[in-house]
């Protein structure tokens, strides 16, 4: 199960993946302690989740199955015409082994911050790719010594006849 937990006082959300099902039978709402997943001193609230298909949990909706109901707003719509009804697939309020992905919101800090658990990603250094044109001028001039010939070669388009 992939927990989502997010912390509100530095509005970032934390990833953690975990194999225990200690959130079995536990309902949207519900307080939970996260000492369980390796965050000691740490309690958070149920905020919702969803199962494999995709479908998000409900707060209305009792027991753990899907169900087809009548909305007209709330949690995975989008409407753009006023008083449009839809039938939507949803999942119900209590957490069972189909749900993937559980989002949770901290309500009790621990002694350590959040972050100290979860190692930050991080960021991709970006790579500038350059053209099979621009690496055989540039590694020609290096190769002659001329690199500031290689800045006014790149300007050059088309066929050079010389």
């Amino acid at each position: 199960m992939k927990l989502v937990i997010s912390d509100k006082k530095t509005g970032k959300a934390y990833n953690k993946k975990t194999e225990e099902d200690v959130f079995l039978n536990k309902r949207v709402g519900d307080e939970v302690d996260l000492g369980v997943v390796g965050f000691a001193g740490f309690k958070a609230k149920i905020t919702g989740g969803s199962d494999k298909q995709g479908f998000p949990m409900k707060l209305s909706i009792e027991g753990q199955s899907r169900r087809k109901i009548l909305v007209k707003k709330g949690i995975g719509i989008n409407m753009k015409e006023k008083g449009k009804i839809v039938r939507k697939n949803m999942r119900g309020n209590t957490v069972g082994k189909d749900i993937v992905q559980l989002n949770l919101a901290i309500t009790k800090q621990g002694n350590k911050p959040i972050s100290d658990f979860i190692k930050p990603v991080e960021a991709k250094k970006k790579e500038t790719k350059e053209s099979a044109k621009e690496r055989m001028i540039k590694q020609s001039l290096e190769n002659v010594g001329k690199v500031e010939l290689a800045e006014e070669a790149k300007n050059i388009k088309g066929k050079v006849r010389g």
